[in-house]
């Protein structure tokens, strides 16, 4: 078992690589740098080792990957997904449809960035109220300008580099965000 191994690229921390067996491919992350101590809201990225829990997709947009469904949950995206980003919701940091009462990020979007998403395990158990939601490995944004933004807290890569990664990907693979 291989894990997605994440190395930073510059001291603000906003940029690393993703080195996964022998292959290297540059990768963004959060806009606040990296944390011990993930906060909501904070931008930044939570160094740690991640269970890859679950993959969602955009049919209409991506091809169905299927290198990853004989064993991870998978589900198809749809208009009104949501993930709850408040920490006072019993929902905090789980999948809820639109329109939800409180604070939930869409997952259905117009730009490209959750064509295809993999769910970390991050603060998913236990869940503590405010230690950040919704740390995903997605595409990354600003790649049609040959850049990678930073996030709001994930790994982004770019879209070919993605399905390069994800063919390769194993049960049991995790991500392990260094510092």
């Amino acid at each position: 078992m291989t894990d997605l191994v994440v190395l930073t690229l510059n001291t603000s921390h906003t940029r690393g690589r993703i080195v996964f067996g022998g292959l290297t491919f540059p990768c963004a992350l959060g806009r606040g740098g990296l944390t011990h101590f993930k906060s909501e809201g904070d931008g930044r990225t939570p160094i740690g080792r991640w269970r890859i829990e679950q993959v969602l997709w955009r049919r209409d947009r991506q091809m169905r990957p299927g290198a990853l469904m004989r064993f991870l949950p998978k589900r198809e995206l749809r208009v009104n997904d949501g993930w709850c980003d408040t920490p006072s919701d019993p929902s905090y940091n789980r999948h809820v449809r639109h329109p939800y009462g409180t604070g939930a990020e869409r997952l259905w979007r117009s730009d490209h960035l959750y064509d295809l998403i993999l769910v970390t395990s991050h603060n998913q158990r236990p869940r503590i109220k405010g230690a950040g939601s919704a740390i995903f490995v997605h595409i990354a944004r600003g790649e049609r300008d040959g850049g990678l933004a930073p996030t709001e807290g994930c790994v982004a890569l770019k879209r070919r580099d993605f399905a390069v990664v994800i063919s390769f990907m194993r049960p049991g693979t995790c991500i392990r965000i260094n510092g």
